[in-house]
C-alpha cells in the first residue's frame, strides 16, 4: 500500500512539469540598422559634435549643468504625486506575485468548534437518540470539535505556474512603467523650467526695449516741439512704446502658469515655488546617442509593453489548462469529543483523506471562447509592442531633427538680429540728424522685437528638443534594471 501511495505522489509529481500552452519568445520588432539623422549625408558636422559611443548615465539633468535646475529635479521622485501613484501600483503588482505563488502549496485550515443541543423530551424511549441523552435520559449534550483541513491542488498543466509568470511580468511592467513615470515628469519638469528661463530671456529684453522706446518717444516729443516733427509722429511712438509695455506685462502671465506647474511637478502648491529671474543663455549639451537596436533595452515604456505581451501570452497557457481535468487531494484530521476532559486524549481522534477530480464535461464553447479570447489578447499586446517601438524610433528621428534644423535656423537668427539691432542703432542715428523720418525708426524697432523674439524662441525650442531627445533615448535608464523574479520574492 505503502509503494502505491509513492507511486501515485510521483505520478503527480511527473505531471506536475507539464506545461500546457506555448513558451514566450519575443517578437522579432522592425529595427533599422541606423537612425536616419545619425546619415553623413544629414548629419555632416553636427555629428561629431553629438558622439554616439556612450550612453546618458545617472541623473541625466547633470548634463545641462543648472544647479537649479539640479535641484527640482531631485524632488521629482520623492514629491510629485503621480510618481508616488506609480509607485503604489507597482507594490500592489509584486504583492499580486506572492499571492500567485502562494497557489502552488498547500492549504491548511483549523476550525475549532463547541456546540451544544438538547433532545426533545415529548419523544418516546425507544425514540430518543442515543446522541442526545445523558444518563438515559432527555437532556444537554455538548461536543468539542479540533479539526485540521488540508487541501492541496496539483499544478498537473502548469497553469499555477503560468499565472505565476504572468504576474511576475506584471511587476516587472509596473516597474518599467514606474520608471517611465519618473522619466515622463522629469523630462516635463525640465522642458517647463527651459521654457520659463526663455521668458526671462524675453522679458530682459522687452524690458531693454522699453526703455529704448521711452528714449525714442523723448526724442520725438522734442523734435515735435522744435518743429522738426509731426503730432502723428509723437502718437506713433507713444503707440510703439504702450505696445511693448503690454507684450512686457503679457509675458508675466504665461511665466506665473510655468512656475505653478514647476510647482505641482514637484509635489509642492504653487504658492510654496517661485524662482528668480535667470534669463535662457544655455545652449544644447552634446547627447550620446546608441544604435537603434540598443533603444529596445533603455526605453521603460517598450520594455512595459514587451513585459505585457510576456504576461498576455502566460494566459493562452492558462486558458488552455482549462480542458484538461482537475485533482484535489485534501486531508482531514482533529480530535472530537462530548467531554471537555477527554478532548485532547488519544481516542478523541479522526481523520479522513482521499483525491478528487474534476472535469467539465459540457460547457457550450465557453473554455474554446477563452482561448481565443487570449490569442486575440495576445496579438493586440504584440501590436502594441511593435507600435511603441515604432512611436521610440520616431521620436528619436524628431528629435535629432529637430537639434540640427534648429541649429542652422538659430544660427542664420542671428545674423538677422544683429543686423536688425544696426539698422535700429543707424536709423536711430539718422533719425536723431534729421535724415531718416520716424516711419523708418519705427521699422526697425519692429524688426529687431520680431528677430530677437524669434532668436529666443529658437533657443528655448533647441533645449526642450534636447530633453525630449533625452526622454525618447531612455534618460539613461536599462532593461537590466528590472525586479528579476528573485527580486519580487517577498
Amino acid at each position: 500500500m505503502k509503494r502505491l501511495n509513492f507511486g501515485l505522489f510521483a505520478v503527480f509529481l511527473l505531471l506536475s512539469a507539464c506545461k500546457i500552452g506555448p513558451n514566450y519568445s519575443r517578437p522579432p520588432a522592425p529595427a533599422p540598422p541606423a537612425f536616419k539623422e545619425q546619415q553623413p549625408e544629414v548629419f555632416k558636422e553636427w555629428k561629431q559634435a553629438h558622439p554616439n559611443d556612450d550612453v546618458i548615465r545617472g541623473k541625466w539633468w547633470e548634463i545641462y549643468n543648472d544647479p537649479a535646475l539640479n535641484a527640482l529635479e531631485e524632488q521629482v521622485n520623492i514629491s510629485n504625486q503621480n510618481v508616488l501613484l506609480a509607485e503604489a501600483q507597482f507594490r500592489q503588482a509584486r504583492a499580486a506575485v506572492r499571492v500567485s505563488r502562494a497557489a502552488l502549496f498547500p492549504t491548511l485550515s483549523a476550525g475549532p468548534a463547541i456546540s451544544a443541543g438538547q433532545g426533545s423530551k415529548n419523544l418516546s424511549p425507544g425514540q430518543i437518540s442515543s446522541t442526545s441523552t445523558i444518563g438515559g435520559v432527555s437532556g444537554v449534550r455538548t461536543e468539542y470539535f479540533l479539526p485540521l483541513d488540508v487541501s492541496w491542488t496539483p499544478d498537473l498543466w502548469g497553469s499555477i505556474r503560468r499565472n505565476i509568470t504572468s504576474t511576475v511580468a506584471l511587476a516587472q511592467a509596473s516597474a518599467a512603467q514606474l520608471e517611465n513615470a519618473k522619466l515622463s515628469f522629469q523630462a516635463l519638469l525640465a522642458q517647463d523650467y527651459f521654457s520659463m528661463r526663455g521668458l526671462d530671456a524675453e522679458q530682459k529684453f522687452f524690458t531693454e526695449m522699453v526703455a529704448a522706446d521711452r528714449e525714442i518717444l523723448e526724442l520725438t516729443r522734442f523734435r515735435y516741439q522744435t518743429g522738426v516733427a509731426s503730432e502723428g509722429d509723437v502718437a506713433q511712438a507713444e503707440t510703439q512704446l504702450k505696445t511693448t509695455e503690454a507684450q512686457l506685462v503679457d509675458l508675466g502671465v504665461q511665466r506665473a502658469e510655468l512656475e505653478h506647474a514647476i510647482a505641482i511637478l514637484t509635489g509642492k502648491a504653487p504658492a510654496e515655488y517661485s524662482a528668480r529671474q535667470a534669463p535662457l543663455t544655455a545652449t544644447p549639451p552634446g547627447v550620446p546617442v546608441a544604435l537603434p537596436s540598443e533603444l529596445l533595452e533603455r526605453r521603460p515604456d517598450v520594455a512595459a509593453a514587451e513585459r505585457q505581451m510576456a504576461s498576455t501570452n502566460e494566459q493562452i497557457g492558462i486558458a488552455k489548462a482549462a480542458y484538461y481535468p482537475t485533482v484535489t487531494l485534501s486531508a482531514s484530521a482533529g480530535l472530537e469529543s462530548s467531554s471537555f476532559k477527554d478532548w485532547f486524549t488519544w481516542p478523541s481522534r479522526f481523520w479522513s483523506a482521499g483525491p478528487q477530480a474534476s472535469q467539465t464535461i459540457l460547457d457550450f464553447g465557453r473554455r474554446g471562447g477563452q482561448v481565443q479570447e487570449t490569442q486575440a489578447a495576445y496579438e493586440a499586446a504584440v501590436a502594441t509592442y511593435r507600435q511603441t517601438v515604432l512611436t521610440a524610433f520616431q521620436q528619436v528621428e524628431d528629435n535629432l531633427a529637430a537639434l540640427r534644423i534648429l541649429e542652422e535656423e538659430s544660427k542664420l537668427q542671428e545674423q538677422a538680429v544683429r543686423a536688425a539691432r544696426e539698422s535700429l542703432r543707424v536709423t536711430t542715428e539718422q533719425y536723431r540728424t534729421g535724415v531718416a523720418n520716424y516711419l523708418q525708426v519705427l521699422t526697425s524697432q519692429t524688426a529687431v522685437l520680431s528677430t530677437q523674439s524669434t532668436a529666443i524662441s529658437i533657443q528655448t525650442r533647441r533645449m526642450t528638443a534636447s530633453v525630449l531627445l533625452v526622454e525618447a533615448l531612455g534618460g539613461g535608464w536599462n532593461a537590466s534594471q528590472l525586479p528579476t523574479p528573485a527580486d519580487l520574492r517577498p
